[in-house]
């Protein structure tokens, strides 16, 4: 059975789509089947893979709504081992309507379980809100990834996110766990950068941060308007090196989950 990772952060503009794209595509490289999730109604993971919105019959929207199997809307991508659920802007319409059903909070979470053992990874790339998209999102999670950025407001937050955590654990998935906070788009020669960052690693245990760091890299930034992974567009980058060492991590992650899980089935 697979392991789900949420790719979570209320706040926009910190790197979830990218981290979502590269580390898919990491993993990928290593030998492991990976689906990624487009669970964000701006669609940047499904352009991050080249995709064509205007091709698309069957995306994340009617899966969650019921309207069509998982099965139907997953599509195979060019990169080696790694497929990927498709959403266009009409996923925000799922949220209102979403609001009036009961359990409608745990929809993605009926989706995943029909396909989660044909995956061994399936990463959710989130969108930036605290509504019902992003409950579902935790709810379905297994172990969520936080990518944040060194600014102003972040501690903030992050503290926000972390109740958020803590309210889902709660009432509805009480074995979701914090795989770990991720920094991205780095830049050390900022002063105020590393105050934030060291801030927060006086805040959180080690266990909960990354050692990689994702440093600010125009590479990055050209692979996603070319509609690749980073790996594909320039292995050779910083960029590429950075995604490959941070995929390395979640890998190893996931096999200590793996293990903990079988140690806890014969207790």
């Amino acid at each position: 059975m697979g392991i789900v990772i949420g790719v979570v952060n209320q706040k926009g503009g910190v790197g979830k789509t990218t981290t979502s794209v590269n580390v898919a595509s990491g993993l990928g490289m290593v030998g492991k089947k990976v689906l990624l999730i487009d669970f964000d109604p701006q669609g940047n993971a499904t352009t991050g893979y080249g995709i064509k919105k205007k091709t698309l019959d069957v995306t994340t929207y009617e899966v969650i709504m019921g309207k069509n199997r998982p099965q139907e809307a997953i599509i195979e991508t060019r990169y080696k081992n790694v497929w990927i659920m498709p959403a266009t802007n009409e996923l925000c319409k799922a949220e209102q309507e979403l609001a009036g059903q009961k359990g409608n909070v745990s929809q993605l979470r009926k989706v995943v379980l029909q396909i989660k053992d044909e995956y061994d990874i399936i990463l959710l790339d989130c969108l930036p809100s605290l509504g019902i998209l992003a409950t579902n999102a935790m709810i379905a999670s297994d172990t969520i990834i936080v990518p944040m950025v060194c600014e102003h407001f972040a501690l903030e937050g992050l503290a926000q996110l972390m109740l958020n955590v803590k309210k889902v654990k709660k009432k509805a998935n009480p074995d979701l766990s914090i795989m770990g906070i991720v920094f991205t788009m780095l830049d050390k020669r900022l002063t105020a950068s590393n105050e934030i960052m060291r801030e927060i690693k006086r805040t959180f245990d080690n266990k909960v941060l990354f050692k990689t760091e994702i440093p600010r890299n125009v590479k990055i930034s050209e692979a996603q308007s070319h509609g690749e992974p980073i790996f594909y567009y320039d292995k050779s980058s910083k960029g590429a090196d950075s995604y490959k060492r941070l995929s390395k991590e979640i890998l190893d992650k996931c096999r200590e989950m793996e293990k903990r899980n079988v140690e806890n089935k014969k207790d």
